[in-house]
């Protein structure tokens, strides 16, 4: 498990990045402000492409 409670902060605040929630919604959850989260964050945000781009194109046809 994690070594310290603000490990398990960490890894949450990662997985609601990573699975798409917005940075400034995470950042107003986090009681971060924007620039904070993603200075701090932006490193965790991995692998999205593909998912972003199904967003874009879903919203385009629409």
């Amino acid at each position: 498990m994690a070594k310290r409670p603000y490990d398990l902060r960490h890894t949450c605040l990662s997985i609601w990045l990573n699975v798409g929630i917005p940075p400034k919604q995470v950042a107003e959850w986090a009681g971060h402000s924007l620039d904070v989260l993603l200075r701090t964050y932006a490193k965790c945000m991995v692998d999205q492409d593909q998912a972003i781009r199904h967003r874009i194109s879903a919203a385009l046809r629409d």
